[in-house]
């Protein structure tokens, strides 16, 4: 089984948050490569995870927010 973990997100759910923009930017610039996961990355993910090309991958956690989780 697969999880995937984006970190912050710009959403339309997640604008109702406050102060989200503020978040997002601390966490842009915590990350190693100062971007953050987009929508079109956590699907590409997704797609890339049902594909024959990771048959061999038994699952786990995935992270896919441009290095932040290794910075907290």
């Amino acid at each position: 089984m697969h999880a995937l973990s984006p970190g912050p997100l710009k959403t339309r759910a997640a604008s109702g948050i406050d102060q989200f923009d503020e978040l997002l930017a601390s966490a842009e610039n915590r990350a190693p490569t100062q971007k953050l996961a987009t929508i079109m990355d956590v699907g590409a993910m997704a797609a890339f995870l049902a594909s024959s090309e990771a048959r061999n991958l038994t699952g786990g956690v995935h992270d896919i927010d441009g290095g932040f989780s290794i910075t907290a």
